[in-house]
């Protein structure tokens, strides 16, 4: 907490492995220089310091999420206290919650294989992947 009491703001990859968005500082810090986080709908920088009352989308995986920084911290603490970090919209549990509903419908269809395919069928698949991008 010394370095968000002193000057009031932190970095952004800092702030999201605190609130645990992520597990490690280097995956928060490779999602926001690959574009996956916004801070007030502007791409940032992993040394972008952000402020309470900033708001941040963070995609991960097919997920986004809307949310306000409430609170400072530098301390990865539990997670009880990670959620008092940041407020989520309800238009973006809504849309979370929609989402993977949907996912889990599609998964409800899918029936893996049991076993390997034989040579024949795996000839099959092959000239059906050939004949099928053309």
């Amino acid at each position: 907490m010394a370095e968000s009491e002193e000057s009031g703001s932190i970095r952004i990859d800092k702030w999201l492995w605190a609130a645990r968005f992520f597990k490690t500082r280097a995956l928060a810090a490779r999602a926001v220089t690959g574009g996956k986080v916004k801070v007030n709908g502007e791409r940032a920088k992993a040394a972008r310091a952000i402020r309470p009352g900033d708001e941040l989308r963070v995609h991960i995986g097919p997920y986004e999420h809307v949310v306000r920084v409430v609170a400072l911290t530098i301390r990865r603490g539990p997670a009880r206290e990670a959620g008092r970090l940041y407020e989520e919209s309800s238009e973006s549990k809504i849309a979370r919650e929609t989402l993977a509903a949907r996912l889990r419908a599609d998964r409800i269809g899918f029936a893996p294989a049991r076993e390997r395919p034989s040579k024949h069928a795996r000839r099959e698949l092959i000239r059906l992947k050939q004949t099928g991008d053309r």
